[in-house]
């Protein structure tokens, strides 16, 4: 065969599994899936039961589960593939001028209601009402809250509402009181870590002793975050995607395995992963602020400017020293309130643009002046 002939014969590549990010991979499918919502879980399986949903809006902290469960619940009602034309998901963060609820909004919310087959009626309830979901809706401008409201009064016959936010005084009341409201509240330790360890023992994920801890402790109750920095750190350590092969009837929906780890997973990486900052860095700081001998201002201005000349971030260190010194035991309640109160100061002058150098020592300062005090 000459060397310019075209060969018949063409090599395909291997089909590679899609990757899809632990956070959507482990994201409930239903609502007895939920993780620690118990009060939300219940009142929404009893209107599943009726199949007649109000308007309604859940409002907590970031990655407690409010567009988890809402999404879980649409599952339900309507089924993979009625959920297509019936449900509307906008993030209202990024679509949050009033032209969007006129547009997208009304016109989706007026659009005829889609009939179901038997079939679909007879697995799922299909309730003769669409669904809009409006997640982060405390970022709508009043403008398009204020339009919303005449929306969700002129279709609500054919078309429920969802509003999704972290704080419910930024939505306007004439749109809230028309809602029934669920709050959510962050994870507790207990649910966070099993659901934490059900994932590493489905991705065989190795960690030493004090990794879930560390975990929480970076997330502060949103678990969301603790599954992104435990993948992270899952792949710092060598998880590689399993190249199995996958037929060509294999449903996209499938999503592949990451196999075992190579290394542990230590709470170290975890730590680096999330920029809090090691444990012993802070106790240095307190340490140099708690010791009277000698020059103490020469001390704490060495051991700012090592720990900010590290990279350190100083929100993250301000943080990270209120929760130490006021978990402190041999502190008295007076000096904590004090510490406090200049945390707080400095934490607005951060926000401002102040020197995060300045602002820190200025911080260490103050609080040498209060734990040496007799």
């Amino acid at each position: 065969m000459s060397f310019f002939t075209k060969s018949n014969t063409t090599a395909k590549a291997p089909a590679q599994p899609r990757q899809v990010p632990w956070v959507e991979k482990y994201r409930p499918e239903s609502l007895d899936d939920v993780s620690s919502q118990d009060h939300a879980v219940s009142v929404l399986k009893r209107t599943l039961e009726s199949a007649n949903l109000p308007h309604m809006l859940f409002y907590g902290p970031p990655g407690t589960g409010k567009t988890s469960t809402i999404l879980a619940l649409a599952k339900q009602l309507y089924g993979p593939d009625l959920i297509r034309s019936r449900v509307l998901e906008l993030n209202a963060s990024d679509e949050r001028g009033i032209a969007i609820v006129r547009e997208k909004v009304k016109n989706f919310a007026r659009a005829a209601v889609s009939t179901p087959t038997a079939q679909m009626k007879k697995n799922y309830p299909c309730p003769p009402y669409k669904l809009i979901i409006l997640d982060e809706a405390d970022s709508m401008t009043q403008d398009a809250q204020a339009a919303l409201r005449r929306t969700m009064e002129t279709y609500s016959r054919i078309t429920r509402f969802c509003l999704i936010c972290n704080y419910v005084t930024r939505i306007i009341e004439p749109l809230s009181s028309r809602c029934s409201k669920f709050r959510f509240k962050p994870l507790d330790t207990g649910d966070a870590v099993s659901r934490l360890q059900d994932i590493c023992e489905k991705e065989a994920v190795k960690y030493e002793d004090g990794v879930m801890l560390s975990l929480l402790q970076a997330s502060d109750g949103d678990l969301r975050k603790a599954i992104t920095l435990l993948q992270s750190a899952a792949k710092l350590h060598g998880a590689t995607t399993a190249a199995a092969t996958q037929s060509a009837d294999t449903d996209d929906s499938e999503m592949q395995v990451d196999t075992a780890t190579t290394e542990v997973v230590t709470v170290r990486s975890i730590e680096e992963i999330s920029g809090r900052v090691p444990h012993d860095i802070i106790k240095r700081l307190i340490e140099a602020a708690s010791n009277q001998a000698g020059d103490r201002f020469a001390r704490l201005q060495s051991a700012v400017e090592d720990v900010i000349l590290d990279g350190w971030s100083a929100a993250q260190l301000l943080a990270q020293i209120h929760d130490e010194l006021v978990m402190a035991d041999d502190l008295g309640a007076s000096a904590k309130n004090k510490i406090v109160a200049a945390v707080s100061e400095i934490d607005k002058r951060l926000l401002d643009g102040a020197s995060e150098h300045l602002s820190v020592l200025d911080l260490m300062v103050k609080v040498s002046g209060i734990v040496t005090v007799k």
